[in-house]
């Protein structure tokens, strides 16, 4: 599934195709994707022009005067900006074809993506519960640490809680784990707040060198342009196990955390 880096890669890739045009239409080859898509997509944004492209955790946001478009990537969703007679492949579900000709196309084999409504003025009821984004200034080693006390789960699980943080998926929170030196396992509520501190800093870093380098190419995630993300070349630990330590060398340990296979060295986190 796309992770904060690759939505965030694919907003900064449509934005400037879609911020200060109109909507001239919108196709729906199909009523659903995972949810039903709701009739506002076809009845109300039509004529409205996009102000901007927003991401928020996972989802992005095309603004307009009345309301947002809603989107989610799901397991292997894409957006393209395209020609607007470009033929039409399999699983190109959405058409939102722009005043200068151009189309954002939805494509999503797996159908696992989403595409809702958000009025003006109002909070999606997907977006009501969740956390800060790991960016902004709001998520530090203080709050991480006031948000752990009598926390017995793993810090890993804790982490990658929507509504303690959002964005930070599989990949990121292994990462993240492994430069601040912390077990995966060890309960949230035993860490100290020097500890989060090095841990909200790794994953600011983290994150942010992931988007430049254009997020973590999986299996069927591909940017705007087409072009992979690098950052899965230099992943330390994530999809590494029985493989040595790229710091000291020992064999990477692997477990099953929260349902999620987790890779650790246990000679660097404690």
């Amino acid at each position: 599934m796309p992770e904060l880096p690759e939505v965030e890669t694919t907003r900064r890739g449509l934005s400037p195709h879609l911020e200060g045009r109109s909507v001239h239409g919108v196709i729906l080859r199909r009523p659903d994707l995972r949810w039903p898509i709701p009739p506002e997509i076809s009845t109300l944004l039509p004529g409205q022009a996009i102000q901007g492209v927003r991401r928020r955790a996972k989802y992005l946001l095309l603004d307009t005067a009345i309301g947002s478009a809603l989107l989610h990537l799901g397991m292997s969703g894409s957006l393209r900006v395209l020609p607007g007679d470009t033929p039409v492949r399999a699983h190109d579900h959405v058409d939102i074809s722009l005043d200068n000709g151009r189309l954002l196309r939805f494509n999503d084999p797996r159908r696992f993506g989403s595409l809702l409504w958000q009025p003006a003025g109002e909070t999606h009821e997907l977006l009501a519960a969740l956390g800060p984004e790991p960016l902004d200034d709001a998520f530090d080693g203080d709050y991480l640490f006031a948000r752990s006390r009598g926390r017995s789960a793993s810090v890993k699980t804790f982490l990658m809680d929507q509504g303690i943080v959002v964005g930070v998926g599989n990949i990121y929170a292994a990462e993240s784990l492994f430069m601040a030196g912390i077990n995966p396992l060890r309960e949230a509520g035993k860490i100290s707040r020097a500890r989060y501190q090095r841990l909200a800093d790794a994953v600011k870093q983290i994150l942010t060198y992931a988007i430049t380098r254009g997020g973590t190419t999986l299996r069927d995630f591909i940017n705007p342009d087409g072009a992979p993300g690098y950052f899965e070349q230099e992943l330390l630990v994530y999809g590494r196990e029985g493989e040595p330590c790229r710091q000291c060398g020992r064999l990477l340990r692997h477990a099953t955390i929260g349902q999620r296979a987790s890779v650790w060295c246990g000679y660097c986190q404690r």
